[in-house]
């Protein structure tokens, strides 16, 4: 058992934050482990802890912080976060907040334990020197799903740096660091999330994943309507407010896939998908794979949005039947019109080579018509109902701040 060492431990507000916020997977950590060591797989070790999300890539630090008694399915037995990769050599200290009771951190393979303790501030730390995986648990609380592991060292593609998004997410709050999600086939990214105290943001920002990975983009039904719009083009959703609404996107190319909310990007709603290891300036992947619709979806993201409910659908045909209605009015209107004075006109030619040369004056038929500009009139009606209907359409039926955020 490695000694409890009480001491006053060195967490930063963004180390709190990344530990509790920053999801990524330990799938590509697949190293061969010591005997004291588990795979790296973690064999359903997490299946019943609702806080993981992925492995937190800390490697490169000397000291790491995880929390004990953070939230864990709305209770307060949980590590934060749940599973940290870290360089050997390196240190985790543990640090109590006093919530939940008492806990204590016990390994699987019986390396290192805790004390029983509740007091906040309290601190326990180990000194991981033996690559592999090492998983450990609160005793107390290890049916209520109070599980860890750190994953020391292992191979995958570790050692990739930050891609540099020139100032992509400068305005972007939620953002922290790129989530290494390499090794999944399959990766969600939440739309509608908390950015800056609003439900303007995607979850995580940013993810890095393999060639061939699938993101699927899954609504909260937060914050109104939201669309998942790529920079370049290569993607694009509908603008959809129903909760548990998806749209997904296969990646098969490199390359950083910057992509935004266009309703909400003023506010900081924007994300990325860095595939591959793309390190530093990174670079642009152009067209890089397929989209799949989601079920009920039309496809591939057209710039004129499409009714996803019978209100949406209900407002189209009234207006478009308006629309038409009116316009075949005034056409009809126009029509008759211009027959009518070029009836007239033929009239009074014939009239006119019928009579002598000595006439009085020609005189000017009363209401002088203008073909070119009954057009234009008329052309002018159909836009501006064509606006009013679309103004109608987007703040009445499609729902939330569309428009003005």
């Amino acid at each position: 058992m490695a000694p409890n060492r009480d001491r006053q431990p060195r967490p930063t507000r963004r180390r709190l934050l990344a530990a509790g916020g920053t999801v990524a997977t330990g799938a590509l950590l697949g190293a061969t482990a010591p005997a004291a060591a588990q795979s790296s797989d973690f064999d359903g070790w997490f299946d019943d802890v609702d806080n993981y999300d992925g492995v937190v890539d800390r490697t490169g630090e000397s000291e790491v912080t995880v929390e004990v008694g953070v939230d864990n399915g709305g209770q307060p037995y949980g590590f934060g976060p749940p599973a940290v990769r870290i360089d050997p050599g390196a240190t985790v200290v543990w640090e109590w907040t006093g919530r939940g009771g008492s806990h204590n951190v016990v390994a699987e393979d019986g390396s290192f334990e805790s004390e029983l303790v509740g007091e906040a501030g309290h601190t326990f730390s180990h000194t991981f020197e033996s690559e592999g995986t090492f998983k450990y648990v609160c005793i107390p609380h290890e049916a209520l799903g109070m599980k860890g592991a750190i994953v020391v060292g292992g191979g995958g593609g570790g050692g990739v740096s930050e891609p540099d998004y020139d100032g992509w997410f400068d305005d972007v709050d939620n953002y922290e660091e790129t989530v290494d999600e390499r090794g999944n086939s399959e990766v969600t990214v939440e739309v509608g999330v908390d950015n800056g105290g609003q439900p303007y943001g995607f979850g995580p920002p940013a993810v890095r994943i393999d060639p061939g990975t699938t993101v699927v983009w899954e609504w909260t039904g937060r914050g109104g309507s939201h669309n998942v719009v790529a920079e370049d083009g290569s993607f694009e959703s509908e603008l959809v407010g129903e909760a548990g609404h998806t749209f997904s996107h296969t990646f098969e190319n490199e390359g950083t896939y910057k992509y935004v909310c266009i309703p909400h990007e003023a506010l900081g709603m924007k994300g990325a998908i860095v595939v591959g290891n793309i390190s530093g300036g990174g670079g642009d992947g152009g067209d890089g794979g397929q989209e799949t619709p989601a079920e009920g979806e039309t496809g591939g993201g057209s710039l004129i949005p499409v009714p996803s409910d019978f209100v949406g659908w209900f407002a189209l045909v009234i207006g478009g039947s308006l629309g038409v209605a009116v316009t075949t009015v005034l056409g009809a209107e126009s029509y008759a019109a211009y027959r009518d004075h070029a009836a007239s006109e033929q009239a009074y030619v014939g009239e006119q080579a019928t009579e002598a040369v000595e006439q009085e004056p020609v005189e000017e038929i009363d209401g002088d018509y203008d073909p070119l500009g009954t057009a234009a009139l008329v052309a002018g009606y159909f836009v501006l109902i064509v606006l009013l209907w679309v103004f109608m359409y987007f703040v009445e039926f499609i729902g939330g701040p569309t428009i003005t955020g």
